[in-house]
């Protein structure tokens, strides 16, 4: 949940029930909960997962109306809580991570969510088998032909209106509007009719982490019921739909899941985040013995769109020791000099990241030969991505890069060049040896199932 969206929407009394006790259970009967859920999984036709701000808790967003939640102390007079990290630079969960391996695995079908938080793109759910039914603070359409651009950044309205930016679409150019609903929006079809084929051919409906309370969402579960298919529901607090369920767990989502993936013997994938940057190289006033050339680096979303990943950019030239090297600390990044036209020279940039990133930085290096400009090309970006996402895990390191595109531009003379960069890698390490429960200040932990138990597990999942 953004603090921004929950800021921007507009006021409304009445926001349903919020700040109840959270309920844990016991940690025989939790894991005896995880065992019958893991087992409805293996055995389910058609899963889809129906995700609330429950499950975003964990990457350091609050949630609504959990005991510190936003309407929560609002309705305490305590004004919005803090984010521990800024809200573009969120990762996905455990839970995030598990959702994507079980869709590749042909488990999971489809996923529903409440959320703005666009964690589940992120973590690379297909957008084709998700539906986000109150939008996405990160995503613009255009109302004209329908195009889709997911920033980087979170998008600065919300109830669907009118953003600063236009169409990419040379035939189309109209102005984008956000996706984010307000409280009087209704559900736009192109997220409701998906979301609603899908719960009806269901035969397992799992929420995680929602409290069921929005309407009309919180009904469409129900609608896996109506064809004889089960409801599960992950949460910590009661929601007005248990009585429907098949299974309530009372229980951290990401404790549940990690569980519940263990138990299917499926590895939950790290996440590997990467951002886009544009580096342009323009030229002026060019005579027979000098040129005069600009370096500017910016966001591939437009040049007055903010680069928010980040900090500074340093810019060395190693073989031209008589060039100056030069520190940008404000957006945009923009470097002027002048050189020698015959002279070639390699320029290096060091893009130091911001908060919330996995590591400091990352170094470019960028030959530059005003007399022999480079070939345009187009790299498919999914494969781009995908083999940077291999290296980076392969390596345990991100600041890795790649080229995705070049483009030269002739009025004025101008070398445009897109990276995809590394900026930070998440492992989901499965807890082995204990399940944890915390209730009033008292832990108590049980060991790990022995060998024979973790034998009589897999055989009831196998023989299912």
């Amino acid at each position: 949940m953004s603090l921004g969206y929950a800021e921007k929407l507009s006021y409304r009394e009445d926001v349903g029930t919020v700040g109840m006790n959270e309920i844990f259970d016991s940690p025989d009967v939790l894991q005896q909960k995880i065992e019958e859920l893991a087992m409805i999984i293996q055995k389910s036709k058609h899963l889809v997962a129906f995700t609330g701000a429950g499950i975003s808790t964990s990457c350091g967003i609050p949630d609504f109306r959990g005991p510190k939640g936003v309407w929560t102390l609002q309705r305490e007079g305590k004004g919005v809580p803090e984010a521990s990290l800024p809200f573009h630079r969120a990762m996905p969960s455990l839970t995030h991570m598990a959702l994507v391996e079980l869709e590749k695995a042909g488990i999971l079908k489809f996923v529903i969510s409440q959320n703005v938080d666009s964690l589940h793109l992120r973590s690379g759910i297909p957008r084709e088998k998700l539906s986000e039914l109150h939008g996405n603070s990160f995503r613009e359409i255009c109302p004209s032909c329908g195009a889709e651009y997911l920033r980087d950044f979170e998008v600065e309205t919300i109830g669907m209106k009118e953003t600063s930016r236009r169409c990419s679409n040379d035939k189309c150019d109209t102005k984008l509007i956000d996706t984010v609903l307000d409280w009087e929006d209704a559900l736009p079809p192109k997220e409701m009719n998906p979301a609603e084929k899908h719960c009806k051919m269901a035969d397992v409906v799992l929420c995680l982490g929602t409290s069921l309370q929005i309407t009309p969402a919180c009904n469409l579960p129900l609608r896996c019921i109506h064809g004889g298919g089960k409801l599960v529901i992950v949460n910590l607090q009661p929601t007005p739909k248990d009585k429907k369920a098949s299974l309530v767990i009372h229980g951290l989502v990401d404790k549940v899941i990690e569980g519940v993936m263990r138990l299917l013997n499926l590895q939950i994938p790290p996440y590997v985040r990467i951002d886009l940057v544009q580096l342009s190289l323009s030229q002026f006033h060019k005579n027979d013995r000098s040129v005069k050339w600009s370096l500017r680096v910016s966001s591939v979303h437009g040049r007055k769109a903010a680069l928010p990943f980040l900090k500074s950019v340093e810019v060395t030239f190693p073989d031209r020791t008589g060039l100056k090297p030069a520190i940008l600390q404000e957006q945009p990044f923009i470097l002027k000099r002048e050189t020698l036209k015959r002279r070639p020279f390699t320029m290096v940039l060091v893009l130091n990241f911001g908060e919330g990133c996995g590591c400091s930085s990352s170094r470019i290096e960028w030959p530059v030969d005003f007399q022999a400009p480079r070939n345009d090309f187009s790299h498919d970006k999914t494969l781009v991505f995908q083999k940077l996402r291999e290296s980076s895990v392969q390596d345990s390191s991100c600041g890795l890069y790649a080229a995705i595109e070049r483009k030269n531009i002739s009025e004025p003379q101008c070398e445009v060049t897109s990276y995809a960069i590394v900026t930070s890698i998440v492992r989901y390490n499965c807890v082995q040896d204990a399940i944890v429960h915390k209730n009033n200040g008292f832990v108590t932990k049980r060991r790990s199932e022995g060998t024979h138990r973790k034998k009589a597990i897999a055989k009831k999942l196998k023989e299912s």
